[in-house]
């Protein structure tokens, strides 16, 4: 059991998160019900925040690609970090939450038009541009519109992080980026050099998500500013920036070790620190984007057990009343959870038991083989690190309205996300006449 933020054990051996019994979060709103932490969400903002501010210029931007929503962007702006954004949707929503535009960084590698004008009306503070092709259409945009818009290139620098293959993003062989070994980083430089209304102001890279070892990312980083140096003695192009991504690992299940933030600051800092020392560059600023390491501990999920089959001498199945269409990432690429019954949080777990969501799909597991008290329907399972990839990736997949989420501080809980009812379902649905 890994409990994280404000989570606890209370004295009436319930989990308790935000200074509320869960038991009582799930007879005000029901379940599912995704829940963050306000405190533990801030405490991850500032632990990356001030490991790499203490080692130098940085900026902080949050992948909001994890978990975005009105509430959570307010938050952000509020701690002071930037926006990683990759879809018109997520501008939209950071945009009316009142983040500032000139904090805002806009990934994706298949921009549309309306997406790169809204972004350059908008004023956002940088474009990492994907391709070429988006180069030459980023550049006609600006100059329809009088505008001159800052831009970072992503490049592809060859790096295989040691995570699941579906997200690896680092190798050559990737839909996202410029590819460094064999010279087409350098030509986009060229052309984004030479480009009439934008401004090169750095590089972007990422290598990949859920990532534990400091080594893959001292080598992406010392990669990328040797491609700096390159660039200045090619062109005498010098670049103000370096944008490492993220990909920092969180705890899932046992055996995941997560390092502290500093120890994240450390590998990227000291390794452009050093590569600017040998070779007589400036110091660029660093940006990092942490999405899953602020969101992804700061939330949980809670379930009713209903039903449950035994099948003698193989398992026993024991379902939730949710499932792949509010977490679809044990479906997707096997992602592994750990949980427990809130509602009974300090008895010992004595039964092997395999949690299936509701979906009418066999794939439909949450969990194989999670050590509970013996689970009975009614019973409240709480799955932990729900707080990434869970609301932003979840679906109506049988449908399944989605769940509420409710955001926890200091015994106080507000509704941040709406449960959606039957009638959303249809919102959209016409019959032609």
């Amino acid at each position: 059991m890994h409990l994280a933020g404000t989570m606890r054990i209370n004295s009436s051996g319930h989990l308790e998160i935000g200074g509320i019994d869960t038991t009582d979060l799930v007879k005000k709103f029901g379940t599912p019900l995704w829940i963050i932490d306000e405190e533990g969400f801030r405490q991850n903002c500032r632990s990356f925040s001030n490991a790499f501010h203490s080692l130098g210029d940085s900026l902080v931007a949050y992948a909001s690609k994890s978990l975005c929503s009105l509430a959570i962007c307010r938050i952000v702006k509020e701690e002071g970090l930037g926006l990683d954004i990759v879809s018109g949707g997520e501008l939209y929503t950071a945009i009316k939450a009142g983040f500032p535009a000139q904090k805002i960084y806009f990934h994706g590698n298949n921009k549309s038009i309306e997406e790169l004008t809204m972004a350059v009306r908008y004023g956002v503070g940088c474009i990492v541009v994907d391709n070429f092709y988006e180069l030459e259409l980023l550049n006609k945009i600006c100059g329809q519109e009088g505008l001159t818009q800052d831009i970072m290139l992503r490049i592809t620098p060859g790096v295989e992080a040691h995570t699941h293959e579906y997200i690896q993003t680092g190798q050559i062989d990737s839909k996202f980026g410029f590819t460094l070994p064999d010279g087409q980083a350098m030509q986009a430089v060229l052309t984004a050099v030479n480009t009439t209304n934008l401004n090169l102001i750095g590089l972007h890279c990422h290598i990949g998500s859920q990532i534990f070892e400091m080594e893959s990312f001292r080598y992406s980083t010392a990669l990328m500013m040797n491609f700096m140096v390159e660039i200045k003695e090619q062109i005498g192009y010098e670049m103000k920036v370096l944008d490492i991504g993220g990909g920092f690992g969180i705890f899932y299940k046992t055996g995941d070790e997560p390092c502290d933030p500093r120890e994240w600051a450390e590998s990227v800092m000291l390794t452009v620190r050093e590569k600017a020392d040998e070779s007589g560059l400036k110091v660029p600023r660093v940006i990092i984007e942490p999405g899953r390491a602020i969101s992804g501990p700061a939330g949980i999920t809670l379930y009713t057990i209903g039903s449950w089959k035994k099948i003698l001498g193989l398992r026993k199945y024991v379902s939730v009343d949710g499932g792949m269409a509010d977490n679809p990432r044990p479906a997707l690429y096997g992602a592994e959870y750990t949980c427990l019954l809130a509602n009974k949080a300090d008895q010992p777990g004595i039964e092997k038991v395999t949690i299936a969501g509701k979906c009418c799909e066999s794939g439909d597991m949450l969990i194989r083989d999670a050590k509970l008290p013996p689970a009975e329907p009614g019973d409240i399972l709480a799955v932990f690190a729900t707080g990434a990839y869970t609301y932003a990736m979840s679906g109506n997949y049988n449908r399944l309205p989605r769940p509420a989420m409710v955001l926890v501080k200091q015994g106080k809980a507000d509704v941040i996300v709406r449960r959606e009812t039957y009638e959303d379902l249809l919102r959209n649905d016409l019959i032609p006449e």
